[in-house]
């Protein structure tokens, strides 16, 4: 065999067996145990370029403070009506799960279809700034080529729509 058809067949051994690993659920991660609101306070972003958070500013010395900020969503009505909303919102995106609502707090899942990759996202009422604070990151992973930042986007979008 020449050298060309053996890296073709190892390249396609290799896709197979991440493909395995995906759907046996080896990319999910785990989520973090230290999600929800402590203080007035968020989870802090990650330390690589793979979360985006509208409390990025809060952390002065964060390595990925400017890579991370991003505005709080609008709150109209309050803190429970705030988070109907974006929940509705939510629950309307592809690979979308609620998996804890609160008053003033939702936490999602967000699982991509093929490779089964899942980012935790957090959204909290934060009455003294009468506006909903968020925190989207990848569980795995160092980069997320911008997904996060793009899906906060999309929800910010039709929450002002």
């Amino acid at each position: 065999m020449t050298a060309l058809r053996w890296t073709l067949i190892a390249l396609a051994a290799l896709i197979l067996l991440v493909w395995l690993a995906a759907r046996l659920g080896a990319l999910r991660g785990h989520a973090p145990a230290d999600l929800g609101v402590r203080e007035g306070r968020l989870k802090p972003p990650s330390r690589t370029p793979n979360s985006v958070s509208s409390q990025a500013d809060l952390h002065a010395d964060h390595p990925m403070r400017e890579y991370a900020r991003i505005a709080a969503l609008p709150a109209s009505g309050g803190a429970q009506a705030s988070i109907a909303r974006v929940r509705a919102v939510v629950e309307r995106l592809p690979g979308a799960t609620v998996v804890e609502q609160r008053d003033d707090y939702l936490y999602a899942q967000f699982e991509t279809p093929a490779l089964r990759f899942v980012d935790d996202v957090e959204f909290w009422y934060d009455p003294a700034a009468q506006a909903i604070a968020v925190r989207s990151a990848s569980r795995i992973g160092r980069k997320d080529f911008g997904v996060n930042r793009a899906r906060i986007e999309a929800i910010r979008a039709q929450l002002l729509h």
